[in-house]
């Protein structure tokens, strides 16, 4: 795929952090005139040694506001994209398309009390943008965030979702927030055990929130693996809770990973 010159930016890779074998977070500089809305993604470009562009879509971590730019990624095995990517060092250019894209945003719902973002693997990288921004926080009398991963592990950014109920532009508006993390192979103490839609079609989910799902009330993120995603719509939608369309307002907004 080729782009031409005025479609991107170059940029360079600042930190590099791998948190396990096969995912790695990575910071780069950030273009003054590089706009986007919390929730939304960005192309991200890697040269080959041949000379060849190849580009993956990528959600930002950080908040629209930071002077840089976060991104969270898995390793794909033999993926182009990834197998370029892991190989990048601090200094390394990296290109950035300088439009933003994507629909995962609080727009999508014009009212609602609680939010819920269900995130599963690196699903979970529009969520903290969110969260790192302030609107939510005014927004919503509860926030819950459910982050799944196979292993306590590939639990990541935790420090991050310790500290953000924390930060001071928040002025007490952090108690608004529950975590709930979630992990499916193994037992980690403090964590919920199980696939999403298992907990919420037991009710555990709801009962470790202290809040129920209710089409009156709740507005849902749904971002992660495909197959999540399908599942957790087809649950939710025999609870009256319905993908937020333009032509007609809902409860459920998503975004596919891969």
């Amino acid at each position: 795929m080729t782009v031409s010159e005025e479609k991107f930016t170059r940029q360079r890779l600042l930190e590099v952090q791998t948190l396990t074998p096969t995912l790695f977070t990575l910071r780069t500089t950030r273009d003054p005139g590089f706009r986007f809305t919390a929730g939304q993604f960005a192309r991200l470009g890697v040269r080959k040694p041949s000379g060849s562009i190849v580009w993956r879509a990528y959600s930002m971590v950080s908040a629209p506001h930071d002077e840089f730019l976060d991104f969270f990624s898995i390793v794909v095995p033999d993926g182009e994209f990834t197998s370029e990517l892991s190989r990048l060092e601090p200094g390394d250019e990296l290109l950035i398309d300088k439009q933003a894209f994507g629909f995962l945003t609080l727009d999508r719902f014009p009212d609602g009390r609680d939010l819920w973002l269900l995130a599963t693997g690196t699903g979970l990288a529009p969520f903290l943008s969110i969260l790192q921004d302030f609107e939510v926080w005014q927004r919503f009398e509860r926030i819950v965030l459910v982050y799944s991963a196979r292993t306590g592990s590939e639990l990541a950014y935790q420090q991050l979702i310790r500290e953000l109920p924390e930060r001071e532009y928040l002025e007490g508006l952090g108690s608004k927030l529950t975590y709930l993390p979630v992990v499916t192979r193994e037992r980690v103490t403090g964590a919920l055990s199980g696939r999403i839609t298992t907990l919420i079609e037991s009710g555990e989910l709801e009962r470790a929130a202290d809040l129920k799902l209710a089409p009156e009330h709740s507005r849902i993120m749904l971002c992660g693996n495909p197959q999540m995603i399908e599942d957790t719509r087809a649950l939710l939608k025999t609870r009256d809770l319905n993908l937020a369309l333009t032509r007609r307002p809902g409860q459920v907004a998503v975004e596919n990973y891969w």
